[in-house]
């Protein structure tokens, strides 16, 4: 089998925009998907002893928050995009009876913008589901005797959260939320399924142009092995800076 270069260089463009792309929605998802599981991982553990407040946390706080982790969880990543780009999107942003957006701005926005947002939105979620209970699990490893020091100085539960135990629960969490944001990386070739142009479209386009596979899948694959090395690396470096740090 000979490895035909030429396609490769043809087709160089297509390759770095599909790059440039995937990297972009993965940055955009790690970002915003942390963001969610912060609040989301302090919603599961939010706490209320006494009175009505106790029942309201729970119904409109607590459980709403496991919903979503279940079924983001629990689904797969491929039908959470399909669903979100064929079902949700359209009902929130239609030219006609769109619920949030309607008329031109609409239609230019699923004309052009449609399978961006569509695979950011699925791919944010998702992450945001698996990182609610990264925060979870590395508030709960703090010992409890850190809050109830915090709340008996006078701290409110948000502050005793910002202050004192989020901060001591970061190190630790840096492993999985870096294994996450690798993952993320590797998953978002799934949104070439709804057009969106990035590595694994541009290597389908070019497959499809000269019916071989060798060469622009082998190209791909070794970007994306450069790309979770280059992640795995600076998770690492950080690990190393925050345990030094913690001496």
């Amino acid at each position: 089998m000979d490895f035909r270069f030429a396609m490769i260089t043809e087709y160089a463009p297509l390759f770095i925009s599909g790059l440039k792309m995937t990297l972009v929605i993965t940055m955009i998802s790690v970002v915003l998907g942390t963001l969610i599981g912060l609040f989301m991982g302090m919603a599961r553990l939010a706490e209320a002893r006494h009175g009505m407040s106790k029942y309201l946390l729970r119904f409109l706080v607590k459980w709403p928050a496991t919903a979503y982790v279940t079924f983001f969880r629990g689904t797969p990543l491929f039908v959470q995009i399909l669903l979100i780009h064929f079902a949700l999107m359209p009902t929130l942003v239609h030219p006609v009876d769109g619920l949030i957006i309607s008329g031109d701005l609409a239609r230019e926005i699923r004309q052009n913008y449609g399978a961006f947002f569509s695979g950011l939105l699925a791919l944010t979620l998702n992450a945001g589901a698996y990182i609610t209970e990264i925060f979870r699990a590395g508030i709960q490893s703090i010992d409890r005797g850190q809050m109830e020091a915090a709340r008996s100085l006078g701290m409110s539960y948000g502050k005793a959260m910002k202050f004192v135990i989020v901060p001591q629960a970061f190190r630790r969490m840096l492993p999985p939320l870096g294994n996450e944001a690798i993952m993320l990386l590797k998953d978002s070739s799934l949104v070439s399924a709804i057009g969106l142009a990035e590595l694994a479209f541009a290597a389908r386009t070019v497959a499809g142009v000269y019916s071989r596979y060798w060469e622009p899948y082998l190209t791909i694959s070794f970007l994306y092995l450069g790309m979770t090395m280059l992640m795995a690396w600076g998770v690492s470096s950080l690990e190393k800076k925050y345990r030094i740090a913690a001496r």
